[in-house]
C-alpha cells in the first residue's frame, strides 16, 4: 500500500506519484531556454496521459498522480534597464519575477522574443525548470483532443479528483491583468496570465470557434454579421491566389486548411454545425496574417471571445460592424471611427471600473483613417463626406429604441456620441484591460432617432454595396499595422505603474 498515517490524528496521508523532476537551470540563450520549456512540458504532460491510460486499462493506482507546469524565472538586484523606450520586456524593479508556462511549443516565437528582451534589458540570465503549480489532467490533452476511452473514464468506480489534479478556478482569475494581484510569496509575475488560465482559454477557443489556437493570427478582426465573414472568405481566396501577398493558407471551422494554390482543404473535417462564434484565418508566416471572428450580437459575446483570444497576445484587434447613426448629418453607409466610448454594456464593470478612460491609440487611428482614405478615394477635408470620428455608445439592450426618447437624446448629446452599437466599447475596454491594441470602424446601417429604418430590400442593397468596401478597409488597416514594429504598435499608454515584463 502507498498510504501512511499521521500519528497525531490517525488520518491517512496518501503519497503522490510525481513526474520526474526538472530542477531550475540557468540560460543565457532564449532559444535554448524555450527548447527546455518545451521539453519539460512535453515530459510532464506525457506522464499524465500515460498514467490516465493505465487507469483506463484497469491498472491499480493507489497514489495521487501529479505533474507540474514549467516556469521561467529572473532575479535582478538593480532598477537599471538598458532601453527605456520599450513598453514591455523589462521588470518593474529588483527582486524575483516568475511565471508558469503552458504550451511553449505554441508560444515559442513569442517566448523567444520576450525572454531575449528580458535578458538584454537587465543583463542577467533566466532560469527554467519545474514550478510548484500542478497541471490539471484535462489540460494534458491539447486543443480539445479526443480522449480515447473517455467514456470509460465516466464508469470508473473512483472520481478522477481522487487521483489527478483537476482545474482549479482559484488560479485562473484575471487579477494580474486587472492590476489587483498580491503575491503571497513576494515573487512577482512575468506574464499577465497563469498557465492554467491560458490552458482554460485555449480549450475555450476550440469550443467557441471550432478552430485550434495554433491557427489564430496576430491581427484579429471582429464582426457581428455573417455576411462580413462570407466576404472575408471570398477576399481570402483572392489574396491566396496572389503570389505576392505572402498569405499561405486559409483555415475555416473544423480546422479545414486550404493551402495557397489548392482548391480543396488538405486537412480538417467539416463540423456538423457552426460553433457559437466561428473563426476564419488567413495565415501568413510567423502568425502575421489575419483572423476574423463572427462574435454575433451583444457585449457578453464580445467579452467572452476577447477574454480568451487575449492569452494568444495578438498585436491588435479591430471591430468592424454596423451601428446606428445618431446625427442627422450622417447618411447610411457612412463610417464611424471611434475615438471614445460610452460604456453602457455593463459586462466589464467588475473587472474595469467605468470611470477608467479608454484612450484612442494613435497608431491604430491613423492606420484606419489612412485605409479609409485610400479605399474611398477621399482625403483631407473631403474625407469628412464619408467618415466621422467621435464617441460610440455600446449598450446591453438591443431594443434601446423603445426607451424614453427625450432622455436618450439628452444622454447622447451630453456624451457627444455619434453612433451606437452593442460590442465596440467591450472590445476596446478588454483590449485596454489586457494590453492588446484596439480600434473600431463602424458603418452606419440605420438611423432610428431620425426615422430611417432599413426595409428588407434596402438592407439587401446596402449590404451588397458596403460590406466589401468596409472589409477591404479593415484588411488594408491591418496590413498597415503589420508594417509597423511591435514596439511601436504596443503603446506605453496601455501599461500601468508596475507591469508584467511580457507583452
Amino acid at each position: 500500500m502507498s498510504t501512511s498515517y499521521n500519528s497525531d490524528f490517525q488520518q491517512p496521508v496518501r503519497r503522490t506519484r510525481c513526474a520526474p523532476s526538472h530542477p531550475l537551470e540557468v540560460f543565457t540563450d532564449a532559444g535554448k531556454a524555450v527548447d527546455r520549456l518545451i521539453e519539460i512540458f512535453e515530459d510532464n504532460t506525457a506522464f499524465l496521459r500515460a498514467q490516465f491510460q493505465d487507469l483506463l486499462e484497469g491498472k491499480e493506482i493507489t497514489e495521487r498522480v501529479r505533474a507540474v507546469y514549467p516556469q521561467v524565472r529572473i532575479v535582478t538586484d538593480s532598477h537599471i534597464r538598458l532601453d527605456s523606450r520599450l513598453s514591455y520586456g523589462f521588470v518593474s524593479g529588483p527582486g524575483t519575477h516568475a511565471s508558469t508556462i503552458t504550451r511553449p511549443d505554441l508560444f515559442q516565437n513569442y517566448l523567444r522574443t520576450q525572454l531575449s528582451l528580458l535578458m538584454s534589458n537587465h543583463d542577467v540570465p533566466i532560469q527554467v525548470g519545474d514550478s510548484d503549480m500542478p497541471i490539471p489532467l484535462h489540460f494534458a490533452f491539447y486543443d480539445g483532443t479526443h480522449v480515447e476511452g473517455g467514456a470509460a473514464a465516466a464508469e470508473l468506480d473512483r472520481p478522477l479528483a481522487d487521483i489527478f489534479d483537476l482545474p482549479d478556478l482559484t488560479v485562473m482569475d484575471d487579477s494580474i491583468a486587472n492590476g489587483t494581484y498580491e503575491p503571497a510569496d513576494g515573487v512577482m509575475p512575468l506574464a499577465s496570465f497563469t498557465a492554467p488560465r491560458v490552458d482554460y482559454s485555449l480549450h475555450r477557443l476550440q469550443h467557441y470557434t471550432a478552430t485550434a489556437a495554433e491557427h489564430f493570427q496576430n491581427y484579429v478582426l471582429f464582426t457581428n454579421y455573417q455576411f462580413y465573414i462570407d466576404e472575408f472568405c471570398r477576399m481570402s481566396q483572392d489574396l491566396l491566389a496572389d503570389p505576392d501577398s505572402g498569405y499561405e493558407a486559409f483555415v475555416s471551422p473544423g480546422n479545414l486548411v486550404t493551402m495557397a494554390g489548392d482548391s480543396e482543404p488538405c486537412s480538417g473535417a467539416e463540423p456538423a454545425k457552426l460553433p457559437q462564434m466561428p473563426a476564419y484565418h488567413l495565415k501568413r508566416a510567423n502568425g502575421s496574417g489575419i483572423t476574423m471572428v463572427n462574435i454575433g450580437v451583444g457585449p457578453s459575446n464580445a467579452k467572452t471571445i476577447t477574454d480568451h483570444i487575449a492569452v494568444l497576445r495578438p498585436h491588435v484587434w479591430l471591430m468592424l460592424g454596423h451601428c446606428a447613426g445618431l446625427r442627422n448629418s450622417q447618411t447610411l453607409g457612412d463610417y464611424v471611427l471611434a475615438h471614445g466610448y460610452v460604456r453602457d454594456d455593463n459586462v466589464l464593470n467588475q473587472d474595469l471600473p467605468v470611470w477608467v478612460p479608454i484612450p484612442p491609440l494613435a497608431e491604430v487611428q491613423v492606420a484606419l483613417e489612412d485605409a479609409v482614405a485610400e479605399t474611398t478615394g477621399y482625403d483631407g477635408y473631403e474625407l469628412k463626406r464619408v467618415m466621422r470620428t467621435g464617441t460610440v455608445v455600446s449598450l446591453d439592450n438591443r431594443n434601446w429604441e423603445l426607451w424614453d426618447q427625450p432622455e436618450l437624446v439628452k444622454r447622447f448629446s451630453q456624451s457627444r456620441a455619434i453612433a451606437l452599437d452593442m460590442e465596440s466599447a467591450t472590445i476596446a475596454a478588454n483590449g485596454f484591460r489586457f494590453r492588446v491594441p484596439y480600434g473600431t470602424l463602424l458603418c452606419i446601417s440605420d438611423k432610428p432617432l431620425h426615422g430611417e429604418l432599413k426595409l428588407p430590400g434596402m438592407a439587401t442593397d446596402f449590404y451588397k454595396r458596403q460590406v466589401a468596401q468596409h472589409l477591404k478597409i479593415g484588411i488594408k488597416a491591418m496590413e498597415k499595422m503589420r508594417d509597423m514594429t511591435a514596439e511601436r504598435l504596443h503603446s506605453r499608454k496601455l501599461r500601468s505603474f508596475a507591469e508584467t515584463a511580457f507583452q
